[in-house]
């Protein structure tokens, strides 16, 4: 199993990373990748790749963190080109959920980090929140660029994830399909193809039932892979190979 998308910089994962480690392995997860944010988040993330041979990293400013934290394109790729266990751009995109104030800085830094993905040609890990009409349109005036395209975490309306398999997208299901209210999202997913699809646990955020309520970890991405292959109709093992075939051919070929 592959864990597309954690925050091993985030507490209390980072203060216990050893163990949180070992118990990624016990489950069977050959690598994780751990999600930079912020430029903080990035420092952080540059040592912890050095923990452990599974750990792989991104370069990115979070949409709630691009008004603070502004980087330039060079400053991405340069980043991202200096070590060779950063293998994304991101978390970058757009959330409009609590307040538009800095919409047009979300979306300055939104495409500053799809030109760098361009240019590096590096999967871009992209954030939707109540901005589908926004993220799509600017994903669509890239679309002949050959954008590599992780939706993460997605939650997003089955329209919305039509018209981004038109461009290529990946999507990624988070502990949020093991919810009893996510009926809508379930159906989503049973609707993608398999082959653009992976699982991630978003820890320490968002723990998939049974675990709800508690701080996620990489290891609960076991109950996740479950739920997804029960929406898909195939086996646990089945859904496992997939995934991680999906990753693996988005991130290093």
């Amino acid at each position: 199993m592959i864990d597309s998308h954690c925050h091993l910089d985030h507490e209390p994962l980072f203060s216990d990373l050893s163990n949180i480690i070992k118990r990624s392995k016990d489950v069977g997860i050959e690598k994780l990748l751990t999600i930079s944010t912020s430029f903080d988040s990035f420092s952080k993330i540059k040592e912890i790749v050095k923990q452990d041979e599974i750990i792989y990293g991104t370069i990115g400013i979070h949409p709630h963190e691009s008004e603070k934290d502004i980087i330039k394109l060079d400053e991405i790729i340069k980043n991202f080109q200096e070590n060779n266990k950063i293998i994304g751009i991101g978390e970058t995109g757009l959330d409009f959920y609590y307040n538009n104030s800095d919409k047009e800085k979300q979306i300055s830094s939104f495409i500053r980090h799809i030109e760098a993905s361009i240019k590096t040609n590096a999967p871009l890990i992209i954030h939707s929140r109540n901005a589908e009409k926004e993220t799509y349109d600017i994903l669509n005036d890239y679309k002949d660029k050959n954008l590599k395209i992780l939706m993460h975490c997605f939650t997003g309306s089955k329209k919305f994830s039509e018209k981004l398999l038109m461009l290529n997208a990946y999507f990624s299901a988070s502990g949020i399909i093991t919810f009893k209210n996510a009926n809508e999202l379930q159906d989503t997913f049973k609707s993608l193809p398999l082959d653009k699809i992976l699982i991630e646990t978003d820890s320490p955020f968002l723990a998939p039932v049974p675990n709800r309520g508690k701080k996620n970890e990489p290891s609960f991405i076991d109950f996740t892979a479950t739920k997804l292959a029960e929406i898909k109709e195939i086996s646990k093992s089945e859904l496992i190979k997939i995934t991680t075939s999906n990753f693996n051919k988005l991130f290093f070929n």
